[in-house]
């Protein structure tokens, strides 16, 4: 059993670890909720602890709060990240959940991996993602907010997916609907991901196949080192999507050979493709010029994986079950904890604290107000 509350650390963060730790508001729940860095005190481990307003929670906050609990409560897998204990500290909810030491794949791509992660440990991520989201469906959800920064990765290299809040049952009455048309509640941060079929919301509806398209972009993410259609405003990118226009992963079967012999800067992050990439003089250590960073061949296999996922209609797009048999996945020969710490190298895992305090109960506001000087991006959930 989880002590309430338990005892909140203060961190000297070093700046190249910072990114790992994660302590920031969330948009849509700004003035709401924070997270912080734990240890239970009966064994050490180190956990996060999500800390939400309740009396500035609307209504339907507290409603939208209670179905992730109740779907936390309900699934059990081991690609899912785990909720250890749930409790209410004064006019608070404390959500408490296994610390994931190498953070976030968004902060993997964003300080280490700028221009994308090799495929193998993409195999890896990726295969972890379409494990969680096999049983998810099974179970009759759909999960809608499939992205990178929902793809949280464990001291020992196994893969989680988080972001449980969006879940939505497509269970009524006893009865599997074969669609539903809920649209993702404070979805603004997640609409790069969407299918075209969720973000056009008509009397068609949507299923579990759009979290098909939401991994094909997530592939795309991982492997370019930005989202597709990050840059547009909202209404071209369902324009784009609607009309049918597919991301890509980019490498030399995808680039022209011309735009090849550049580098680009990384602004041009909009479609996923070249069309924004903007010619520099960058230079390598050496003096000479730097090599495009998407001078790399992706095998058939990953490029024949992403198009289906991304396929327009949702009809044609693999099952997660049937996706796990494909063959992009035949280059795994390992468990994910015994070769992805490997493939994230340099990155190590953030699992030792120095200058670490362990602060008594009766000052943990006084904790928690040097947390909040703390400026760090997002860990979301």
């Amino acid at each position: 059993m989880f002590n309430a509350p338990p005892y909140l650390c203060k961190l000297r963060v070093a700046s190249e670890t910072e990114k790992a730790a994660r302590h920031k508001h969330r948009k849509g729940f700004e003035d709401l909720m924070t997270v912080h860095l734990a240890r239970y005190k009966h064994t050490g481990e180190f956990v996060t602890v999500r800390r939400i307003n309740l009396e500035a929670c609307t209504n339907e906050m507290v409603a939208f709060l209670q179905d992730e609990l109740h779907v936390s409560k309900f699934f059990s897998n081991p690609n899912l990240v785990p909720y250890k204990a749930a409790f209410i500290v004064s006019n608070e909810l404390w959500v408490v959940t296994s610390f994931m030491a190498y953070g976030s794949a968004k902060d993997l791509i964003c300080t280490h991996f700028m221009d994308g992660m090799s495929e193998l440990a993409m195999a890896y991520i990726l295969q972890g993602v379409l494990k969680a989201l096999d049983y998810i469906h099974h179970m009759g959800y759909v999960h809608r907010s499939v992205k990178a920064s929902h793809v949280l990765i464990s001291a020992d290299g196994k893969v989680y997916l988080s972001g449980l809040r969006s879940n939505l049952s497509m269970i009524s009455h006893g009865q599997r609907l074969k669609v539903v048309h809920d649209f993702p509640k404070y979805s603004i941060k997640v609409l790069p991901w969407l299918s075209p079929e969720v973000l056009q919301q008509n009397l068609q509806g949507y299923d579990a196949k759009s979290d098909i398209y939401s991994v094909g972009i997530t592939a795309c993410e991982l492997a370019n080192g930005h989202v597709p259609f990050k840059d547009m405003p909202v209404t071209q990118m369902l324009l784009e999507k609607l009309n049918g226009t597919v991301p890509c992963l980019l490498d030399t079967t995808t680039i022209p050979p011309e735009e090849l012999n550049t580098k680009p800067l990384r602004s041009g992050a909009s479609m996923g493709f070249g069309e924004n990439m903007v010619a520099s003089n960058a230079k390598a250590s050496n003096g000479e010029a730097a090599p495009h960073p998407y001078l790399r061949t992706f095998s058939p296999y990953f490029h024949h994986f992403v198009e289906q996922c991304l396929q327009r209609n949702p009809e044609l797009r693999p099952s997660a079950s049937a996706l796990l048999n494909h063959s992009f996945f035949k280059q795994i020969k390992r468990r994910p904890s015994e070769a992805l710490p490997e493939l994230l190298y340099p990155v190590t895992p953030m699992t030792c604290f120095e200058g670490l305090q362990v602060q008594e109960p009766s000052s943990i506001y006084e904790v928690a107000s040097n947390l909040e000087q703390l400026k760090l991006d997002d860990w979301e959930f």
